[in-house]
């Protein structure tokens, strides 16, 4: 088996949704200074490749540690849904009905990561949101958010909101967010990407990894 890591490294004055806490890392003590190299680490719970947890959106939600850890390891299927315009819907005939247990959304996006056009990413439509959790699927994307962010360049009739993440969260779907490196996977695989244990909080970064043939 094969594996590839698609996560974004955690580093300072990486991209955060706005209005996040910023993400800065930096020494604590050093080898010189003090005999051993101890990091400060500031950031949000959903800095860098994360999930979010039921609670993020719904007020009855489970915390991050209340979902077991079985849970993060996934039979996924790929859904390529590249060259997309900035700010385009995805919507349910863009995705495939399988028996896979994670949907990863592959928009090319993270292409894009720490230059502004990140943030006008494709989303999914509330319709899109509603296959995903008809098909129990828990949703993985290569972009900031699964729902439009708000930037300048929001267009008339976008949905507002989180309407795609209460679609989900409301029904107990993991959301699995800015994800990277995932051209020429194949279409099924696995998926394992498992959280910081962060006791009663609405999300955490992940280590997200691919396992293949």
């Amino acid at each position: 088996m094969r594996h590839r890591d698609l996560s974004h490294t955690v580093e300072t004055d990486m991209p955060v949704f706005p209005g996040d806490p910023p993400v800065v890392v930096g020494p604590h003590t050093t080898v010189p200074e003090d005999g051993y190299r101890v990091s400060a680490v500031e950031c949000g719970s959903h800095a860098g490749t994360h999930v979010d947890a039921p609670s993020h959106t719904e007020s009855d939600g489970r915390a991050i540690d209340a979902v077991g850890v079985d849970r993060f390891a996934f039979d996924a299927v790929r859904a390529d849904c590249r060259g997309l315009d900035p700010r385009t819907p995805i919507g349910p005939d863009a995705l495939p009905a399988t028996d896979a247990d994670l949907l990863v959304v592959q928009t090319g996006w993270d292409a894009h990561w720490g230059d502004s056009t990140y943030f006008d990413h494709p989303f999914l439509t509330p319709e899109a949101a509603a296959f995903c959790e008809g098909q129990g699927y828990d949703v993985a994307v290569d972009a900031l958010n699964v729902d439009p962010t708000p930037t300048e360049n929001a267009r008339p009739g976008e949905p507002d909101g989180f309407q795609a993440h209460h679609t989900l969260l409301g029904n107990d779907c993991l959301i699995f967010e800015n994800l990277t490196g995932l051209s020429g996977l194949p279409e099924r695989l696995e998926v394992l990407a498992f959280p910081l244990k962060l006791g009663g909080c609405d999300g955490a970064p992940v280590r997200a990894v691919a396992r293949y043939d």
